[in-house]
C-alpha cells in the first residue's frame, strides 16, 4: 500500500508540474524536427553502390534529433528531484513517506514511464517523418534503399533501442539529481558527462584511447544502438553500448540512493 501511495503522489506531482508537459512536448519536437530536418535535405550519393562508404545509414540519420532531445530529458528527470529541493517540499514529501527507498524507487518509475512515453512517440514521429521525406528525395527500394520499417530486424533494434537509451538518461539524471540537489549543478555535470567525452575524443590522437573514450563515453556507446550499418566500425556492438549506459544509471541511482538514505533532507 506504501508504495502504490508512493507512486500515486509521485505521478500526482510529476503530472501538476508546470514543466513536466512542456518539457517533455520539448523532448517529442526537437527529437522529430532535427531528424526531419537532417532527412528532408538529403539526397542519394553519385557513387557506386557497392561503395559502403557511399552508403547512408537512413535509421540513424532519421534519429539524429535525439542528441539535442536528451537534454530536454536531463531536464524534466533533475526537476523531478532538485525542484523538490530547492521549494523545500522535499521534507513534506518524506513526512508522508518516510521510506526513502520507495520515495525514489517511485520517482524512478513516474519518470521514466513518462520520458520513455514521450521518446516512443518522438521516435515514431521520426520514423514517419524520416520515412516521408527519404521517399521523395530517392531513397527507395527501387534504387536499392531499405525503407524504414519496423518489420525490418536492425531497423526496429534502432528505434526500440532509442527509446531505452532515452529512459536511461532519464534515470542517469535522476540519480546524479539526488547526489547534487541543485537544477543547475546537475544540469551542467549531466551535459558535461554526455556531450563533453566525445568532443574530447576529437582532440585524442593515440587510436587505443580514442577508443577507449568512445566505448566509455556514455552518449557515443549508448547511441550506437541506433546504428544500421557498418557495426563492425563501431568503437563498441550495439547492445553492449546501451549496457554501458544501463551501469551508468545503476551507478548514478545507487549513489543517489545511499546519499538520499543518510543526508538530511
Amino acid at each position: 500500500m506504501r508504495a502504490g501511495r508512493a507512486l500515486r503522489a509521485e505521478w500526482t506531482k510529476l503530472r501538476t508540474a508546470p514543466s513536466t508537459g512542456w518539457t517533455l512536448l520539448a523532448v517529442i519536437l526537437s527529437t522529430a524536427a532535427v531528424g526531419g530536418l537532417v532527412t528532408w535535405d538529403l539526397t542519394p550519393p553519385n557513387c557506386a553502390r557497392s561503395d559502403p562508404s557511399c552508403d547512408f545509414d537512413l535509421a540513424k540519420l532519421s534519429l539524429s534529433g535525439v542528441y539535442l532531445g536528451q537534454a530536454a530529458v536531463i531536464v524534466v528527470a533533475a526537476l523531478a528531484v532538485t525542484a523538490e529541493y530547492e521549494t523545500a517540499m522535499i521534507r513534506t514529501t518524506l513526512a508522508a513517506c518516510p521510506r526513502r527507498f520507495a520515495v525514489l524507487a517511485a520517482k524512478a518509475v513516474t519518470v521514466g514511464a513518462a520520458v520513455t512515453g514521450a521518446a516512443a512517440l518522438s521516435v515514431l514521429t521520426s520514423l514517419l517523418v524520416g520515412r516521408g521525406f527519404l521517399a521523395a528525395n530517392g531513397f527507395t527500394a527501387a534504387a536499392g534503399y531499405r525503407p524504414l520499417s519496423l518489420a525490418d530486424g536492425p531497423i526496429l533494434r534502432a528505434y526500440g533501442g532509442t527509446v531505452l537509451y532515452l529512459g536511461l538518461v532519464a534515470l542517469i539524471s535522476l540519480g546524479v539529481a539526488f547526489v547534487v540537489r541543485h537544477t543547475g549543478g546537475t544540469v551542467t555535470i549531466l551535459l558535461v558527462l554526455f556531450y563533453v567525452a566525445p568532443i574530447v575524443s576529437i582532440a585524442v590522437t593515440d587510436p587505443r584511447w580514442k577508443e577507449w573514450i568512445l566505448k566509455v563515453s556514455p552518449m557515443t556507446a549508448g547511441l550506437g544502438i541506433q546504428a544500421t550499418l557498418r557495426l563492425d566500425a563501431l568503437p563498441i556492438a550495439p547492445w553492449s553500448g546501451l549496457g554501458v549506459l544501463a551501469l551508468y544509471a545503476v551507478a548514478a541511482l545507487s549513489a543517489g540512493l545511499i546519499l538520499f538514505r543518510f543526508r538530511d533532507a
